[in-house]
């Protein structure tokens, strides 16, 4: 957000807060979500560079269509185990999920 609409913002009493503040999250809950996003996004990448649809990597891991959608939208409901499993299935090494966690 540029500097003269932050200003506007707070001169009409909005404060400009990041998501983990709103949301009044701590570190490790910040840390988490963070996570998680960044192999839902790799999941979606890696698929799509397979050229693989998401009906075709739900039968890969054995699961459904719509399942594999909220992996790859981030949905809380979806298991750091089962987007590791998916990521594996489709070539990725430990190395890469371990450098994935690290960002």
């Amino acid at each position: 957000m540029d500097i003269s609409r932050r200003k506007k913002l707070e001169a009409k009493g909005f404060k400009i807060g990041s998501a983990s503040e709103f949301l009044n999250l701590t570190p490790e809950e910040s840390a988490f979500i963070e996570m998680k996003l960044a192999l839902s996004k790799s999941l979606q990448k890696r698929r799509q560079e397979k050229k693989l649809s998401q009906t075709q990597l739900a039968q890969l891991i054995e699961s459904s269509q719509s399942r594999v959608a909220k992996m790859e939208a981030g949905d809380a409901s979806v298991s750091m185990d089962l987007l590791v499993r998916s990521l594996l299935a489709l070539g990725a090494t430990r190395k890469y999920v371990s450098e994935l966690l690290q960002k």
